[in-house]
């Protein structure tokens, strides 16, 4: 990377060009902090990552990932976090607003994501420690009040009654809503808000999604 302390580059093919190497150069410290999994998602960004932790063959060496809560959205993303984890990785929740998307490596580089553009988005990279050693320090100052992965799904389990448990068994059984209304003993209309509601609280985007939700935290249906 030249001498240069601080640059940018535009889009993921150009970060990799410029900085790359980079990822494959990590020895001791590989720290990803981001508001959710897209800012590191193309094709190119992520198979810099992958390289890198397939390599990273050291005893001491341990990735770790900071998210927020937004990164647990979806069922492809928990699927991603749940691999990385078992392949090693460290993986907290941080319901502390993250103000960068950031990597750092060894303490000695930093890439900052910037806002994506028509055009791609911006990256700065640096090796200025002052810039370095500050965001690191923010970065572990929200490591050490987040959660674990898997801590934050158990600790996340809704309280739900006997009839929202039913609801549940409903919707894994393929009943139809006028089979489940009648077996819960409720209007077609209650039947189809209390499924809404059940969304809601499991933060699932479909029937087929709080399904899965329940069975991530546990619950029996």
């Amino acid at each position: 990377m030249r001498n240069e302390e601080v640059f940018s580059v535009r889009g993921d093919a150009e970060l990799t060009a410029r900085a790359g190497h980079l990822f494959e150069s990590a020895r001791t410290e590989f720290l990803c902090a981001a508001r959710d999994l897209k800012t590191w998602s193309q094709p190119e960004a992520r198979a810099a990552v992958r390289n890198r932790m397939r390599a990273a063959d050291h005893a001491d060496f341990t990735p770790q990932k900071l998210l927020s809560p937004v990164a647990l959205a979806d069922e492809e993303a928990r699927a991603h976090l749940w691999l990385v984890r078992s392949k090693g990785a460290l993986v907290r929740i941080s319901r502390s607003p993250l103000p960068y998307e950031t990597i750092l490596i060894d303490r000695r580089v930093m890439i900052l994501a910037g806002q994506e553009t028509p055009t791609g988005r911006e990256y700065t990279v640096t090796t200025s420690q002052i810039l370095v050693d500050g965001v690191h320090s923010l970065f572990r100052a929200i490591w050490d009040t987040a959660v674990d992965l898997e801590t934050y799904l158990r600790s996340d389990v809704p309280h739900l009654d006997a009839d929202v448990r039913m609801i549940l068994k409903a919707l894994g059984s393929g009943l139809t809503d006028e089979s489940a209304a009648r077996r819960l003993g409720v209007s077609l209309r209650t039947y189809r808000r209390r499924v809404a509601e059940l969304m809601a609280e499991l933060d699932a985007d479909s029937r087929f999604q709080a399904g899965l939700r329940a069975g991530e935290l546990g619950l029996p249906h």
